[in-house]
């Protein structure tokens, strides 16, 4: 993996990408999208359960390594064509944030963690993102 990536979304909009082997973004803007590159590696951050909603879920929720082909558009209908990219999704548990909270040098020592997330993607450094493949058991492949 080249790059390590945290995405943010509801964990319903999460699983429906696990399912269907896609990620999407920010509410499927292209920008976002053209800076993460196949074999990078992505990870999904799910404040809430459902998008807009007032539970807070607060873990990340899938992990995968992107696949070598380009973003493109898809019709989900209702006029709404967002930007996806082809994920290879590895099999994985949900993850709660707060335990990592302190091992995380994105969040360690911020009381406001969360603030971090605002922009829907963030880069990370391989150790966070070995630290999170741990923590939610993840059967990642061995790099080169």
């Amino acid at each position: 993996m080249s790059g390590h990536w945290i995405a943010v979304a509801s964990a319903e909009h999460v699983r429906r990408g696990l399912q269907e082997g896609f990620m999407q973004v920010c509410h499927g803007k292209e920008g976002p999208l053209k800076r993460i590159k196949p074999g990078d590696g992505v990870i999904y951050y799910s404040p809430t359960e459902i998008l807009g909603g007032k539970d807070r879920l607060q873990a990340f929720t899938a992990i995968g390594l992107v696949q070598e082909d380009e973003a493109y558009r898809f019709d989900m209908g209702g006029g709404f064509v967002p930007w996806r990219r082809n994920i290879d999704w590895f099999d994985a548990t949900e993850a709660e944030i707060r335990p990592l909270l302190d091992g995380l040098s994105f969040t360690r020592g911020r009381e406001n963690w969360g603030y971090q997330f605002r922009f829907g993607v963030l880069a990370i450094n391989p150790e966070d993102f070995d630290l999170i493949a741990g923590a939610m058991n993840a059967r990642v492949p061995q790099r080169a």
